[in-house]
Order: structure tokens, then C-alpha cells, then sequence
């Protein structure tokens, strides 16, 4: 993963923000979204690109293409900062292969120490009971 090229590789949109801010929303584009095409990346090597698109597949479009947006901030160049580097978090979490779980046994100790805690409490609500008279 080269961060310089895929930077390259970003397209941004400005757009008017929602929520509070006044008169200041209605005129100042400051939420940014950012474009970024998976497919058409350069920056990625093809098993980089397969593993993102598995690992990120409810992110993506049909088309593959990632769209983030920020409007945390009233500065658009914040935004695009902030949206910049939620990117490459995104990126570089997506490109994490998960070590595979070993399965183990369970060891006698915790089956028996199971089984005699199960006991005692079966005893306890049996000694609850009224006693048969016959």
C-alpha cells in the first residue's frame, strides 16, 4: 500500500452541511465527501484490492467505490483532514488478515469443577423441598 498514490488517487466533493450553524450552513459548503474508486486503484496490488473488498464489502458500492464524508467540522479543510485520515484507518484495518483460531480442549479440571458446581447446586434445591412423609 503506497499512502502517496492512493492520496493522489482522492476525489473530493463539498458539500452544504446539516445541522446546527445559523445563517453560516445555508452559504458555506464545509462537509466534505470523499470518492475513492477501489477498481481502478494504483496504489493497491490485486490481493490488497481482493482483501479490502472482502473485509469492507458493506462499505462499498456496487461499483466498488468507498464514499466517507465529514461534517464535524465548520472548516472544510478540517473535514477533508479528518476524512482523509479515516480513510487510511479504514484502509489499514481492512488490510489486517485475522490470525485463525486454534481450537483447544477443555481441560478434566474445568469439566469436573463444572459438574461438581451443577451438583452442588441440584442438592441445595433438593434439600429446599418439604420432606415425604409416608
Amino acid at each position: 500500500m503506497n499512502k502517496d498514490i492512493l492520496q493522489s488517487e482522492l476525489q473530493f466533493k463539498a458539500v452544504r452541511s446539516s445541522g446546527a450553524g445559523g445563517q453560516n450552513v445555508n452559504k458555506v459548503a464545509s462537509k466534505v465527501e470523499l470518492i475513492f474508486d477501489l477498481e481502478a486503484s494504483t496504489g493497491l496490488n490485486d490481493d490488497e484490492k481482493t482483501l479490502l473488498k472482502q473485509n469492507l464489502s458493506n462499505r462499498l458500492t456496487k461499483g466498488n467505490v468507498l464514499l466517507l464524508q465529514c461534517e464535524e467540522s465548520r472548516s472544510q479543510h478540517k473535514n477533508k483532514t479528518l476524512v482523509i485520515e479515516r480513510f487510511f484507518n479504514l484502509i489499514e484495518d481492512g488490510l489486517i488478515i485475522p490470525k485463525e483460531r486454534i481450537p483447544t480442549k477443555t481441560p478434566r479440571s474445568v469439566i469436573r469443577k463444572r459438574l461438581k458446581a451443577k451438583r452442588k447446586i441440584s442438592d441445595k434445591k433438593t434439600n429446599r423441598r418439604p420432606p415425604e412423609i409416608e
